[in-house]
Order: structure tokens, then sequence, then C-alpha cells
């Protein structure tokens, strides 16, 4: 081959791993494992290029750990079940099982051209019923050590779509796919109690050396330890105290009213009572339930009538407010509030014309002061301990006061709450239990597993035109015989949160096909996870929920001891961003291009009529605005090699890649240079020359740096000495034989990024059988010793110029051959020096 030619090599190629079964994960003889892991795609119909440098990362470290003699398992699959595929369903009046499979056949004919290292055999998506039923199998073990259960819950609630929605599907209110205001609505629902291992979680944290930092304070704060105050404040009316939890009892001397939750004992006791209170409540009960979404609200409350004593004064009362900020799963449903240091607080006592007492800061106060309570501050109306101390001391002192007193407790809680994974959707796995009038909830007997979602039964079709979850319209699947008496009875309706799916898929892909949720052998020896690959958005629940699922599953049986963490390292890379094309349409209003519908000429875009474009400089790909590239379109101008080596060049793999074509095609352009010079080195016939040990030691230290630059997740790093390389190698008269290894050797650490072009290399070189298989080259240490070294010369204090001695050259020879230096002679001008000072290999000074 004359040129270039990824068109004709990437196939090729790809045909001969496949023959071979170069990438099927085997526990072969007693290599070491090494399970290397991206977070798994949603069949979302295309990839992007943000997954092309995603799962390249994960590629280049499976190679090279195939190189250097491990077993390796780099699997693949697809996180499937959800509600975009539900939503196209309702849109195109098809069904979400013929949107995903669709979708993924479609997304595998995009990635195989990328020649990814993956073992395709173990593909599964969680849509399979082989594995949702072993999912099912795995909820029904968590049943029965009672680590899944069901209680009645405040939860979001979507009024059109009539279904459950996680925090994060409420956007500043409103369900993210109808726009439908969302409200608080109180249901049965199921629950892993992930909350029981809250402090274990935590101190784990600890030991997972090798995750970002960043990731594990994201999970820390998300846990939420916090050690504060319990006690209760005594009613005026004899009825029970309403107990409170507070982290900040230092500013208890602030208290203006005690505020309980629209859910609390209290308030469903005055909205049973009276008609007004159960209108407001219902009003109260809009609104997401997350943090962001509290805050954004408008604060509404109900004055209840109730008065209750202040602990530290009988004879302060103060007054009880239903507010509509205060949620039932965090403390005890109630709280004391200082409108002085607290913004909720204050914006909630400011509406409704209660005190504002500040406790610390100064008297006149516009808005809440909340200093860090690692802060010193002088307490205006402290009454634990000293005026000016921290606010650690102070919330300590008052807990210690509070107990040697007896009216409080001081006690550790944690935010992390229970994981209701109870979904009334249809495209999710079904909770594999019934419930029978007799019996209750029954469990499903597993010899019945999977229970599988009904596709279309005769006049039963699955209707998505209709709100809420079809499956409760579904009497041929809803109704069934109980498995534990025979009586008539009815399937669970609600499916499983997706978070489930994608919180133990690590561990199925250790055997795909068990008959089991994993067979214990295998994993065994294939987990943990060495590494793991995926984004930061995943850093909080994904991981927090797969930490979960593996001690859960370690617990009953499925997972081996070492596996309750089950990743061993994570890497969360940075996006791929692209310019934005935008012009604007008729209406007034952006319209967004496609970069292959823009022209740049001298900075500047036009579309093919001639209409310029405004550029919107490097912003994360999005379908929203068209920024976004087609791996498929650049694998046909430019070939896999050329996109896997650009994102992988331009930018440490943590940080974010700016995609351009100009990048694109001068990545082209230098593997095109790297196939001419190894073609011309692989024809070469020169005998040694004075130059070969040089490009042996250019050659030795090139091996080095890369691999310190793969091991290290340093790419761009290993990209660039590989470009330094490729010159000297150019540049290089040494013989054929020396140039041939250093060729090769070029091919080789290139393979793990540019696979198809070193095995093309490698053929055209005469090595042996497949670069993917033969073994990583090992630097010889001896060569990266340099065998010269450059010493700076300085005069009076200033560098005058430098000189190249052998490096064990004995003291006294250095110092003649710096006096006879020319700038060391010019500068003496027949004299002598003052002083002549050696560092051996490091500098020479010259006083004169």
């Amino acid at each position: 081959m004359s040129r270039y030619d990824p068109a004709s090599i990437e196939p090729k190629w790809q045909a001969a791993w496949e023959e071979a079964g170069t990438f099927v994960a085997s526990r072969e003889g007693d290599k070491p494992k090494y399970y290397v892991l991206e977070m798994f795609p949603y069949p979302s119909g295309r990839i992007h290029i943000g997954h092309v440098r995603n799962y390249t990362m994960g590629d280049v470290i499976a190679r090279y750990k195939l190189s250097t003699g491990h077993n390796v398992l780099h699997p693949m699959g697809f996180d499937a079940f959800g509600m975009p595929a539900e939503n196209a369903a309702m849109k195109s009046g098809g069904h979400p099982k013929t949107w995903t499979y669709d979708n993924i056949d479609t997304m595998v004919g995009q990635m195989k051209p990328l020649g990814f290292g993956l073992d395709w055999t173990r593909m599964f998506a969680t849509c399979d019923p082989e594995y949702y039923g072993q999912q099912q199998a795995l909820f029904l073990d968590f049943l029965e050590k009672g680590l899944v259960y069901r209680k009645n819950a405040v939860v979001n609630w979507d009024p059109v779509d009539m279904t459950v929605l996680a925090n994060e599907q409420v956007i500043d209110g409103k369900g993210w796919r109808s726009g439908a205001e969302v409200e608080r609505r109180e249901l049965t629902q199921w629950f892993f109690k992930i909350s029981d291992y809250s402090e274990e979680l935590l101190e784990a944290l600890d030991t997972l050396d090798n995750w970002p930092a960043k990731v594990r304070l994201m999970q820390e704060n998300w846990i939420g330890k916090s050690r504060g105050l319990e006690f209760g404040f005594e009613r005026t009316d004899g009825e029970a105290p309403i107990t409170v939890y507070t982290t900040r009892p230092d500013t208890l001397m602030g208290a203006s009213f005690v505020g309980i939750s629209p859910d609390h004992a209290i308030s469903k006791e005055l909205e049973a009572q009276n008609p007004e209170v159960a209108a407001q409540l219902a009003e109260m009960r809009k609104g997401g339930t997350t943090a962001e979404a509290l805050e954004k609200a408008e604060k509404l409350g109900i004055d209840t009538g109730i008065r209750v004593k202040h602990p530290l004064d009988p004879n302060w009362e103060l007054p009880v407010w239903i507010a509509n900020f205060i949620l039932m799963d965090y403390g005890t449903g109630a709280i004391f509030a200082c409108p002085a240091h607290d913004p909720r607080d204050y914006e909630f006592a400011t509406k409704y014309e209660l005190p504002i007492i500040p406790v610390f800061g100064e008297d006149d106060i516009t808005e809440a002061f909340v200093p860090p309570k690692t802060d010193k501050v002088t307490y205006l109306r402290g009454f634990a301990g000293a005026t000016e101390q921290t606010g650690d001391a102070a919330v300590d002192a008052a807990i210690d006061l509070a107990e040697k007193d007896g009216w409080g407790n001081g006690v550790t809680k944690f935010r992390l709450r229970d994981w209701g994974l109870s979904r009334q959707r249809y495209w999710g796995c079904p909770i594999p239990v019934v419930h029978c009038d007799s019996c209750g909830v029954v469990p499903e007997k597993k010899e019945n597993l999977p229970i599988e979602l009904p596709f279309d039964n005769g006049n039963e079709e699955i209707d998505f035109s209709i709100p809420g979850n079809p499956l409760d319209r579904h009497p041929t699947w809803r109704d069934v015989a109980c498995p534990k008496c025979g009586a008539p009875a009815k399937r669970e309706t609600d499916t499983m949160d997706t978070f489930v799916d994608s919180s133990w898929y690590y561990a199925r892909f250790t055997a795909p096909r068990a008959q089991t949720p994993t067979d214990l052998a295998e994993a065994e020896y294939w987990m943990n996870v060495d590494q793991y690959i995926g984004g930061i958005e995943h850093a909080i629940l994904h991981l927090l929920y797969s930490r979960f699922f593996a001690r859960a599953m370690n617990i009953t049986g499925h997972l081996p001891d070492k596996s309750r963490e089950p990743f061993n390292a994570l890497f969360t890379q940075g996006m791929v961003t692209h310019a934005i094309y935008q012009t604007t349409g008729e209406d007034g209003r952006p319209v967004y291009h496609f970069p292959e519908d823009v022209e740049l000429r001298d900075g500047k875009g036009f579309l093919k009529d001639g209409t310029e474009v405004k550029i919107i400089p490097s912003a994360k790909m999005s379908k929203s605005k068209n920024n976004v590239v087609d791996p498929v379109e650049i694998i046909k101008a430019y070939g896999a090699d050329t996109a896997r080596w650009f994102v992988l060049s331009d930018s440490p793999p943590e940080r974010d890649v700016e995609w351009t074509a100009s990048g694109a095609e001068a990545a082209n352009k230098h593997l095109s240079r790297v196939f001419r010079i190894c073609a011309e080195i692989a024809e070469g016939d020169v005998a040694p020359t004075k130059e070969d040990e040089a490009l042996l030691r250019e050659t030795h230290k090139a091996i080095h740096d890369v691999t310190m630059g793969v091991e290290s997740f340093g790419f761009n790093a290993s990209i660039a000495k590989l470009y330094g390389f490729t010159n000297a190698l150019h540049k290089s008269r040494a013989g054929s034989e020396v140039k041939r290894f250093a060729a090769k050797t070029l091919a080789q650490l290139m393979s793990p990024m540019t696979p198809h072009l070193s095995e093309e290399l490698w053929q055209l070189l005469g090595g042996e059988g497949l670069i993917a298989n033969a073994p990583w080259p090992v630097a010889d240490e001896s060569l990266l010793v340099e065998d010269t070294v450059t010493l700076p010369i300085q005069i009076n204090g200033k560098r005058r110029g430098e000189m190249q001695v052998a490096r064990d050259l004995a003291k006294e020879e250095v110092e003649k051959l710096a006096l006879a230096h020319e700038a060391v002679v010019k500068a003496l001008d027949g004299g002598q020096p003052k002083k002549l000072i050696v560092v051996p290999g490091r500098i020479v000074n010259v006083v004169v």
C-alpha cells in the first residue's frame, strides 16, 4: 500500500480481531486479571464524539493491560429502561421495546467501526428479560434479608403523567416531561434501606484512594453526617411535646417560632378538623421536594394557634406554624426557626411579621447572617460557654448543657434518606410481588421469574396515549393467582427506578449468562472493577447506589466480601465541546446549524447559500444546539484512528476538549506521515551507523515516557512524546535494523490509541502475529541514562554559556574544559579566576 487508507485498513483488522477472539475475556492460566469498565450508555439511537472519547480512554487501558500480560475484561451493555423510550412511543405510536432495540442495533453498528477492544459476547441490555429477571431475584433476596420494604412516603407527583418523579426530574417545580406543577403526595412506596449503611458508606470513602477527591467530597456531603440536639418543646395546652432536631442549638436564644411540615402528624390532625386548613395544605403540597425547589418556592405558612414554651425560659412562648419548606424526611419534621441566621426562616418571618432575634453579629439585621461553624463569632445572646467562640464549640457546649440539665440529647443524623424505587410507569423492571386480600404482600416464586413486561396481547395493546401506568390497565398481566393461597390477586404494577438497573450491571458482566444474578466463582475472579470511567454527573447517586448494592449483594451471597466496594479506581473524564453555529429565524428565534452544514473561511462561518452564521465558541455538545459531531461521518472522512488520536491528544482527559475540523485534519495528516515514515523504513537496507545508539536511546526513552503516561491517564502526554519520537525517527540516520526496531516500537506504543494503523505497520515491518497480542515493550533502564551532560557556565553569577561533557568526567578535567571555554577565556582576558567552582553534573561557576 503506497498511502495511508483507513477505509481499507480498519475493517480488515476489525475482522482479524473478531476471528481471533482477541478481546473475548477468559480466565487463562495464572495471568493476573484486569477489569476496565466505562459507564454504559443509554440507547438514544446515536453516539457522539463524547462517547468516542469516553470509550477510547477505556480501550487504551484495556489494550495496554492485554499487552502487559493480563486477562482483561472489557465489556459493553446498554442502560435501556426509562422514560425516553415511553416518550418516543407516545410521540410515534410505536412501542418502547421496538424503539429501544432498534436504537441498540444502530449504536452497536456505530461503535464497532471505532475498533474498541470490547468483549461483545457479554453484551446485554437492562431491558433483556434475562437481565431484569435476575434483578427481580435480587429484589426477593433483599426482601428476605430486610434490605427492602414498603412504607407511606411523601413523593414528587406529576398530576399529568400520573407518576412519581425523582428529585432530579423536577425542574423549577415542574415535571421534566409534562411541564405540570409537581405536587407532594403521600403514597405507599418500595424502599431500599440504604440509610442503615450511612456510616459505613461514609467511612469507606477514606479507603477509596484512587477516586477523585471531588467525587468523594460530593458523596460525603450527600450522605451528610451531622451532630445536633434533639429536644421537645412543651406545649401550653398540655398535649405531647413537639420534638425538634437542630444542628445549630447555639442559636436557640434567637428562636422566633416552631415550624412543622405540612405532613407532620399535627398538620394532618388539623387538616381533618378544618376544611380551610385542608385547602391551604393542599396548596402547600404543590411543588417539588428538592432542596432547590424549597429554596425557590414562595414561603407559605399557617398559624396553628398552638403555643410552646422555650426550654430555657418557660415564660417565653413561641407560636407553632405549619411551613411549606419543612419536610418530614429529615430530622423530626419539625424545627425551631432562627430567622436571623437562616435564609428560609428569615424569608418566612419577614412575610408573616414574626420576630427576628440575632444571636451573633449585630442587632440590626437586614438579611440572614450565617457564618460557618468553624468561624469564631461574638455571641450576643449565647447561653452555653464563652461569648467569643466558634460555632462548633458553641454547638458542643449547648449539647453538653442540654444533656446535663436533662432537656435534650446529642444525636447524630444523616442527610441520606432511604432510596425510593417505585415508579408508576411501564418501561421498567416489574417489582416481583403480588397483592392478595388474604395474604397481603406476597413475594413471587423464583421459579416464575422473570416476570416479563407484557408486549401486546390481542386487544390489550399497550396504550401510551392515555396518561398513567399502562400496567394498571392490562388485566391479563395484572390479575393473577396469589402464589401463597391461590386466591385472585393483583401484581404490583409499579416498576423499579432505572438507577436499580445500573447499580449492579458491573457484577452481571462477570457472568452475563448465569442462571443466578452472579456466578460467585466468576465474581470472585473478575471483581472488583479495577478501573471505572464515566462522567462527573454520576458522581453522587449512581455511584452511591452501586456501593450500596454491592453491600446488599454481599449480604445476600452474590458478591464476595472484597467487593463491598466495587470500584477500585474511578476516573471522571471531561466533555467534548464544539462551537455553536447560529442564525436568526423569521420569528426572531435562534436557529442552530450542524457543523457539516457550515463552511469556515478566515475565522467566519457561512451556510451553503452564503448566509453568515454567528459562532458561539466551545460549548458542550448538545442535540438541541446541533453542535454535535457524528463519529460515523468522521470515520468516513478520516478513519476511526484519527478520531481516537484527536480526542486523546489535545487535552488532559479530565478536562474538556474542543473538537475542531482543523484539529481532526491535523491528526489525520500526522497518522499519514507515520505511515509514510514506517513504509520507507520497511523498504530500507542501510548498514549500521554511528547513530544507531542514539536512536536506541530515543526508542527506550519513548517506551518509558509513553508507558508512564498511559499508566497515569496522561494520554495527551503520551501522544506528545509520540510526536517527538516520530520526528526523531524520521530525522535519524541510523541503520535499517535499528530503525526497523524503532518503527515497530512506535507502532506498539501507538497501538492502544490507533490500533488499526498499528496493526498495519506491524505487519508491514515484519512483526509476528497481531500487535494486539504482542508483549508491551519494556524500557532498558541503562539506555535511559545519558552518557553526556550539559553544564551551564556562570561568570560572576550570570549564565554566559554551556558545554557538553562526559557524565563521569573527573572534576579536574571539567575545570580544564571550563577554563578553555570561549566565554571564560574572554572574561579572564589573560588573567586567572578568583574562584572556580564545579558542581558535578550540575553547573560551573567562575568568579573573575
